[in-house]
């Protein structure tokens, strides 16, 4: 759930990066009247760097644990509190002139604060299952922070990943 809503989040904020935030007609000279546009890329310049943490985030919420999770999820949050802000920015909902591309402009600034969200969403599902969720390579932890296996096949394998011979009798379990 958290790596789907970062990265439908991340997929939203570039969305909006690309779309016409602002737009309004200017004399143009010898052309006439012309039709100015800004994207939000333009308007705003976070919302790619927004974009490219909230991918980055999926990799450090795989890759992390416990506290680290969680400073990681904090960072998330912000940044996707970040971007409603500046979806929520500056909007207006009437006064355009006829001829404006004002569904687009509307649209924009909706997937900037849809992407907001769900990156913020990500970030605090992060905070809040840090400590149950599994990390990278926490087969691979040191043998005092794993669990003792019951399975005596599995104590073999163990033992072998050890380095240890399970075919000592006399060097295994003196029990």
């Amino acid at each position: 759930m958290i790596v789907a809503a970062l990265l439908l989040g991340a997929l939203a904020l570039w969305g909006a990066s690309r779309l016409t935030w602002f737009a309004e007609f200017r004399d143009g000279g010898v052309r006439g009247t012309v039709l100015y546009r800004e994207t939000g890329e333009q308007r705003v310049t976070a919302l790619v760097p927004l974009a490219l943490l909230a991918l980055a985030g999926v990799a450090g919420v795989v890759a992390t644990g416990g506290w680290a999770r969680r400073v990681l999820g904090v960072v998330l949050a912000l940044a996707g509190a970040a971007a409603v802000w500046a979806g929520v920015a500056g909007i207006r909902f009437g006064g355009y002139a006829d001829g404006l591309p004002v569904l687009q402009m509307l649209l924009g600034r909706g997937l900037a604060v849809l992407g907001g969200l769900l990156v913020a969403a990500g970030g605090l599902a992060a905070v809040k299952g840090a400590g149950r969720a599994a990390r990278l390579g926490a087969k691979y932890a040191a043998p005092a922070t794993r669990k003792k296996v019951r399975d005596p096949d599995a104590e073999l394998w163990e033992a072998l990943s050890d380095g240890e011979d399970p075919t000592d009798v006399k060097g295994r379990h003196s029990e």
